[in-house]
């Protein structure tokens, strides 16, 4: 009998890797499922690891979670293996966004298929003494077949009941029932949102209020902040959930902690600072909250606009694109809705209403998002506490109605109406209103000049 070869020449990093790649990679643990030994590992507490994933993917055809993880771990009755399983999972979680995984894929699947096909050979040598040349072909047919790419996509005429599963889209659902009628329900596994307004009208606080709407359907949502630091995103929350102005919230401590203690979902807050952020950052923030154990059901960007794209794109136009399709790329990877905003050109200031050509500096951004809605707020609605949101793109249904909102930005509540709704026709009053204001208020000033 030969020799079991191993990972030992690789090195224990490696085979930590290899089990972070495991975890995290479910088209990775398909193409090497069958090819993958137990015994290619060094430590009993990384076999167990990898039989532990093998054996949930086989029966639940998913890799498996941290929650799940920890169930096996509490099944394990050797005290020395379960701290051993314990520490190796830690070791494991620290390169999860290591920048060699896709290597480490490599190399692992060719470890494997490289003895897979030498196993194949071994046991063809009785069949070669036999002259069975059919077995021996067969033998090293399925070896050289083995580790190979699985999925091959959607075969048209087996899979018609997961196409029809799938045409369901399981959506999150904005908070504004105007939206979500316009939307299907909200926006859904791998989709991209953009919120477009200018600076300081209030795209910020309108993500804000689709997290706490996330939140507030049990749902675990992300919020990646790369302009205002966490703390002040946090306060953000608070004032939304509470409906407390922002310059109050001090006074109201006990309230806001009772109002947190009761909400069904949750929320983690990151920031990172303007420019540095790649999407790749976003995508191994996320695996380390994975692995954590807080698997989010929505990310929220605050803005996409100010990350840094990894191309070497001169053109800040052309940057910006890339940037937009990776991030709807990294919706389709975790398969979870995204929402982020875009800033719109200054001249959009003044504009009752903003359409797409005054999205700045790329069109790309509404060619690769799934939903765009634009926020416009003159002076006369600032003071009225009104606002208009326009759809400017839209994959699920109609666009290019604009539907009239009440919002109060010092705490964070915004509703928003159809257009011939009682709601939307009390706003639209408020509008006019606001504007007579205005009116009355530079005829007071110029008066008494005169």
């Amino acid at each position: 009998m030969s020799q079991v070869e191993t990972f030992t020449n690789y090195g224990k990093a490696f085979q930590s890797k290899t089990i972070v790649c495991l975890i995290k990679d479910k088209l990775f643990i398909q193409q090497i499922m069958d090819i993958l030994e137990t015994k290619y590992f060094e430590s009993d507490s990384d076999r167990w690891i990898v039989d532990m994933i093998k054996t949930y993917f086989t029966k639940y055809k998913k890799v498996p979670t941290m929650d799940a993880i920890k169930v096996a771990l509490s099944e394990i009755d050797n005290d020395i293996l379960k701290v051993g399983v314990v520490e190796n999972l830690k070791k494991a979680t620290q390169y999860v966004s290591a920048d060699d995984l896709e290597f480490v894929k490599e190399k692992c699947i060719d470890f494997c298929r490289n003895q897979n096909l030498k196993n194949a050979i071994l046991q063809s040598v009785d069949l070669l003494g036999n002259g069975n040349y059919d077995g021996i072909k067969k033998l090293v047919d399925d070896a050289m077949k083995a580790g190979t790419e699985r999925d091959i996509g959607h075969d048209y005429k087996i899979d018609i009941e997961t196409r029809f599963e799938e045409s369901a889209r399981k959506c999150v659902p904005t908070g504004w029932d105007a939206v979500n009628e316009l939307t299907g329900g909200g926006l859904a596994a791998g989709e991209l949102g953009v919120v477009v307004a200018p600076a300081g009208i209030g795209k910020s606080w309108g993500l804000v209020v689709l997290g706490a709407a996330a939140v507030k359907k049990k749902l675990n949502v992300i919020h990646y902040s790369l302009e205002l630091n966490e703390s002040y995103v946090g306060l953000r929350y608070d004032a939304s959930f509470t409906e407390i102005a922002m310059q109050n919230l001090k006074w109201e401590k006990e309230q806001i902690e009772k109002k947190i203690k009761n909400l069904p979902g949750n929320l983690v807050i990151k920031y990172f600072p303007t420019r540095t952020a790649t999407v790749n950052s976003l995508s191994a923030h996320i695996e380390k909250t994975i692995l954590a154990g807080y698997e989010p059901d929505m990310v929220i960007v605050d803005y996409a606009d100010l990350l840094r794209d990894i191309s070497s794109s001169k053109e800040h136009r052309h940057a910006l694109g890339n940037i937009y399709e990776d991030l709807r790329g990294l919706a389709g990877t975790y398969e979870i809705p995204i929402w982020t905003a875009s800033q719109a050109n200054r001249s959009s200031l003044e504009e009752d209403v903003i359409d797409a050509s005054k999205v700045a500096e790329a069109y790309s951004k509404v060619m690769t998002a799934d939903f765009v809605m634009s926020l416009s707020r003159k002076v006369n609605d600032k003071i009225s506490g009104t606002g208009r949101w326009h759809i400017i793109k839209n994959r699920f249904g109609p666009d290019g109605m604009t539907l009239p909102c009440k919002m109060d930005t010092s705490n964070g509540q915004i509703f928003i109406y159809e257009e011939s709704s009682h709601g939307g026709q009390e706003q639209q009053g408020k509008m006019n209103q606001g504007s007579e204001f205005v009116r009355k208020e530079l005829a007071k000033k110029f008066s008494s000049m005169g």
